[in-house]
């Protein structure tokens, strides 16, 4: 069983940052791809960033060259860095561990980009 927690949302101002974490607890050894997806209100969940086993990253165009994702295995935690925020960030992010062909979600944290 995979536990998987995140944190780190809030109300920015658009051009701020925050940095999400996602924390994974249970038997992954790091052999997982990690996910973070995004909902707005009204709109269906999407992907925003993954990063697997090998280390290979994947980005929504929409935050490409803005948000990073990034881990630490030895902490079993990701994190999802984003700059320059904007309005259109604003959503609920969840974090995704897949792992076996089983996945496994956060309760989601909710971050705001508003002046």
């Amino acid at each position: 069983q995979v536990q998987v927690v995140e944190s780190g949302g809030g109300l920015v101002q658009p051009g701020g940052s925050l940095r999400l974490s996602c924390a994974a607890s249970g038997s992954i050894f790091g052999f997982y791809t990690m996910t973070w997806y995004r909902q707005a209100a009204g709109f269906a969940r999407e992907l925003v960033a993954s990063i697997d086993s090998g280390g290979t990253r994947n980005y929504a165009d929409s935050v490409k060259g803005r948000f990073t994702i990034s881990r630490d295995l030895a902490k079993n935690t990701g994190y999802l860095q984003m700059n320059n925020l904007k309005s259109e960030d604003t959503a609920v992010y969840y974090c995704n561990i897949h792992i076996l062909r089983l996945d496994y979600w956060g309760q989601g944290t909710q971050v705001t980009v508003s002046s």
